[in-house]
This record gives C-alpha cells, structure tokens and sequence, in this order.
C-alpha cells in the first residue's frame, strides 16, 4: 500500500496565519453559495452529552463540499465553565478527507475556525439580510463566537453604536474593553437586556443559558431590525416570530423537528417557524435563488445552526495559506 500522510495544523500555526477578515468571509460566502447551489452534502449535526447538557456535550458535524472536492468532520466540545479553570468554552478539531478515497487529507485545531466561521455566518447574514444603513448593534453574549461576531459585522457596517451585554460584569466589561481596542471605536457595556437590544438595528442573541428562558423581549425590537438569535438554550419569546416579515436560516436538515437546542427549538415544534413559512436558507440567498431584504421596513429574523460546510470552506482556505508560508506539519497516517 502507497504511504499516505496529512497536513497537520495546531492552535500555534493556525494563529500564525493571521486570515484577514475578507479571507473568513470570502472562504464561508463560497461555502455558503455552494450550498445554495446543490453542490454540498450536510448532514444534521449530533451530540455526546457526557452527563447532562447544562454542564457541556460535544458537537459532531459532519459535510462534504465538491467544489472544494473535501468531505470533513468536526468535533467541538461546549463546556460553559470551562472559563473557571482558565480554558475557552469551546474547543475543537477538524478532520479533512479525500471523499473519492476516504483518505486522511488534514488535522486541524479547530477552536478558532469554530469562532470565524460562527461569526462569518452572522456577518453574512446582516450582508445580505439587514439594512444597509445599520448604524446599531445591539450583541448578549460574550463568549469566543462573539467577538467574531461583532468583528466581522462591523466590518460590513462600520457602525456608530455597539453595545454588549453578558451576565458577569467581568465578561462584559473585559469583551468591550478588547473590541473597543481592536475596533478602535467605543464598545458600550450595558447592565441589562433591555439597554442592550432595544431599538438596535441589528440584535444578535448569542447567551450561554443553562436552560430554556425568554430573556429577550419581542416589544424591544423595532420594524426594520434583523434579529440573529443562535444560543444553545433559547433566550427568545415565543412571540418573536410574529413579528417577522420574512425568516431565515442557514440549513432546515438541521432545524426541523425532532432536533435537540436551538434558539428557535420551541417555534419550531409549535409549528411557529416550519418549512412552509420559511423565506430561505441563506446560500439560496448568496447563490441568487431566493430574496435577501427587498425593503428598509421589513422586519427579519436569521437562525442559524452552525454548518460543517463553513467549517470545511474555512479549513481548506487555512490549509492553501499554511502551505504558502510554510506552516504545518506533514504526518505520517500509514
């Protein structure tokens, strides 16, 4: 049997590469337009619940992307306190395979993909969802999602007034301090929900809950928003999609009934979001088979779930960087 060996990247050489953000959202836009136009396999994500799902589980997703002729699987484990012994809520690998062979292709830390590629698919969302004029965000949640989050939507907004919130003072304060350096504009910290969210132009909902609890307020969105809600543990009112005009996510497979969390979880099984009142998935979006925002007025709400497709778009965009500036590690697997 021929030798077969793999691109391994660790945590050290994937921060080496230093991918800018129109490299993240350009690796997750083509991820996303490929998806749109047929040409991804993604399959409903699973978990492993080591003891109950308030202390943490792992996420298993799994995908295939031909353009990029790669299939991959990730592992990434969601620990909420993991911050009490000085390590990040999540931390992930990514397994990269030659889908004609099953082959090995790449190793990957995956820990930062899995914020990138999080806060892409927010930032795309407000791209092609939220007026153009959004001048406010209004972001609950601060774990390692969130800054990218906030990172790559003010890259596409460039906006006036950004407020956080999250339930320890430390955390908030300490995630405004590091936007407001890295940004070089002013981050505000607010004390509650409310001052956070109301009135924004763009909510995103990103809470690390222990259970189901309706935290955010329909009453505080204002017509014309875009509301991105994607905690594990809904934070919503069931009201909230009531007051949508259209409603979007980024894969129904992994939204439909019979499904465990989301922030949406409970509308769905109502049958308050189902695939009849669906606007679209965002790639039918990107790819031009479906609608984005058509007017300023439309109020609109995005789900999403997490795609192992962007995380394969963003690995591969990883790997092509890394073997130009000769970063990695090539192993023996046989």
């Amino acid at each position: 049997m021929q030798e077969i060996h793999f691109t391994y990247l660790n945590a050290l050489d994937v921060e080496k590469l230093e991918l800018t953000d129109a490299e993240i959202l350009g690796a997750v836009e083509a991820g996303l337009e490929a998806q749109g136009n047929g040409q991804t396999v993604i399959e409903p994500r699973v978990h492993l619940i080591p003891e109950n799902s308030a202390k943490g589980h792992f996420n298993v997703l799994r995908g295939y992307v031909k353009p990029l002729g790669l299939a991959g699987v990730k592992v990434v484990g969601d620990f909420v306190d993991n911050y009490k012994r000085d390590l990040p809520s999540e931390l992930a690998i990514l397994n990269l395979f030659d889908p004609e062979t099953g082959v090995l292709k790449a190793l990957l830390d995956a820990t930062s993909i899995t914020d990138m590629r999080t806060g892409a698919m927010t930032a795309l969302g407000g791209k092609f969802l939220a007026r153009k004029d959004s001048k406010v965000l209004g972001h609950i949640g601060a774990r390692g999602t969130a800054y990218w989050n906030v990172r790559l939507l003010d890259h596409f907004f460039d906006f006036d007034e950004i407020r956080v919130h999250s339930r320890r003072p430390d955390s908030r304060n300490g995630f405004a301090e590091l936007l407001s350096r890295d940004l070089g504009k002013k981050v505000v910290a607010t004390e509650d929900w409310e001052s956070c969210v109301r009135d924004a132009d763009i909510v995103v909902e990103a809470s690390r809950l222990p259970e189901p609890t309706p935290m955010l307020r329909t009453e505080w969105i204002k017509q014309g928003a875009l509301v991105v809600p994607y905690g594990t543990m809904s934070a919503v009112e069931l009201s909230l999609t009531d007051i949508m005009d259209k409603m979007v996510v980024d894969d129904w497979g992994q939204c439909r009934k019979g499904l465990p969390f989301g922030a949406l979880r409970a509308h769905v099984d109502s049958d308050r979001l189902t695939q009849e009142n669906l606007h679209a998935e965002l790639g039918q979006i990107i790819a031009g088979h479906k609608t984005g925002r058509e007017r300023d007025d439309e109020t609109i709400l995005f789900w999403h779930r997490g795609l192992s497709l962007s995380d394969i778009a963003l690995g591969h965009a990883m790997l092509e960087k890394a073997a130009t500036l000769g970063l990695g590690q090539k192993l023996r697997f046989a």
